[in-house]
């Protein structure tokens, strides 16, 4: 469940699993573990885990199942008080699950606030087209309706030449692009005295990786000198995703992050000029807890004329053991609903506008390794963030990096021609 690190620390987990001579099955009649890596950034996933893992013992009694993540983080040891639930392992002991399943204590979630160091994460998947690599863990910030830093930990960053050997070790099995994740990877380096910048001018000098993308940022961090080295780039992918959360001042005050909306927006339109045609996504909450119609038509209005290519968002959604919980003027579902609603109209205005600018650019593509499922057609990702179908079923071509002209967009697909 959840974000792009726990994504890729489940596929650690799977792959750790294997290794160790446990066997992947597709049924739960067939499983001895149900092994769940949760997401608790509301108290929906939090509920969404535990109706999971519910379910998995209903339909097979026999099965063990595993609880961790990051609900297994914040409730820890109340979670054995469910039937269903047979482990509960903490983020950091989850890495090495192997460890733990195999005993009969059924409990290990240490304290994450006391780590210092980053758990460096090896995955071998050999699968897929772009590799991950976490760079980072933990959160130093406290915005008021966030857990995340309670289920993380403080910023860890992993040493750089630890994530140049793991680059050059991509590169050696053919990967071509790599995307750099954590849970904060604008705070990389902060417990080294460095910064991102720091790291990415070593990934430019010794690595031969073709292409490289960067998570989520927090607009504060994407500093006029990053900006700089980024546009001279020739291995980075101008694809932007801003941490933006409102764009309502009084909003993002009240959230504790520590921006103003004309700062951001000015920004989105820098980045916009330093850069052909770039990627901007974001993160929009409505409906936080004391946002009016009037403070959630400002943000409207700042959506609508923002250089931003997508949003995505989400109604806000209580997260007990948050500031933002206790807060007073909580917005009813139905409200936060609608403002979402009308956010993801306007989401899909400026993608589909994004989208037609590119018609008739010539952009370079990675093809991915796996045609489409329903045409045998070939697909490739542009640096700037879009899928486009290919009219080639040659699949020599495969995790190469070719050029292709976009020419139009159809059913809600983007094609092109390999040129």
């Amino acid at each position: 469940m959840g974000c792009k690190s726990n994504q890729f620390e489940g596929f650690v987990i799977e792959e750790n699993l294997i290794k160790s001579g446990f066997e992947k099955v597709l049924r739960l009649d067939d499983a001895d573990f149900y092994i769940l890596n949760s997401c608790s950034v509301t108290q929906k996933s939090d509920n969404e885990a535990l109706y999971l893992l519910r379910n998995a013992k209903h339909k097979n009694p026999n099965i063990k199942t595993v609880l961790t993540g990051c609900v297994a983080q914040i409730e820890k040891e109340r979670l054995l008080q469910n039937d269903f639930i047979d482990f509960v392992i903490g983020n950091d002991e989850k890495l090495n699950l192997i460890d733990y399943i195999n005993k009969s204590e059924p409990y290990c979630v240490s304290d994450i606030m006391v780590l210092d160091e980053f758990s460096k994460v090896k995955l071998d998947d050999m699968t897929k087209t772009r590799a991950s690599l976490k760079i980072q863990d933990g959160c130093d910030n406290r915005c008021s309706y966030c857990i995340i830093p309670f289920a993380r930990g403080k910023s860890r960053s992993a040493d750089i030449d630890f994530i140049i050997d793991e680059i050059n070790n991509l590169v050696k099995h053919g990967f071509l692009e790599v995307v750099f994740t954590g849970i904060h990877i604008g705070l990389w380096g902060k417990d080294f005295g460095l910064s991102l910048l720091d790291l990415l001018k070593e990934v430019e000098n010794r690595t031969q990786i073709k292409r490289y993308r960067l998570g989520s940022l927090n607009p504060l961090e994407i500093t006029d000198e990053l900006l700089d080295f980024l546009s001279n780039s020739e291995k980075f992918c101008p694809h932007f995703h801003l941490s933006l959360q409102s764009a309502c001042n009084k909003t993002l005050e009240s959230m504790k992050r520590f921006y103003k909306v004309e700062d951001y927006l000015a920004q989105i339109d820098k980045i916009n000029s330093m850069f052909e045609l770039p990627f901007l996504g974001s993160d929009i909450i409505t409906g936080f807890a004391g946002e009016t119609d009037e403070d959630f038509e400002i943000t409207r209005q700042n959506l609508e004329k923002s250089g931003l290519s997508q949003i995505h968002t989400f109604p806000y959604s209580i997260r007990k053991g948050t500031v933002g919980a206790e807060m007073a003027g909580q917005n009813p579902d139905n409200v936060k609903n609608s403002r979402a609603s009308v956010v993801k109209a306007i989401s899909a205005r400026k993608y589909k506008e994004f989208v037609e600018k590119n018609i008739g650019k010539v952009w370079e593509v990675l093809i991915e390794k796996h045609a489409d499922k329903s045409d045998g057609r070939l697909k490739g990702v542009t640096r700037n963030y879009l899928t486009v179908h290919l009219n080639s079923d040659d699949l020599s071509k495969v995790n190469t990096l070719s050029y292709a002209k976009i020419i139009e967009v159809k059913d809600g697909k983007i094609y092109g021609e390999l040129v």
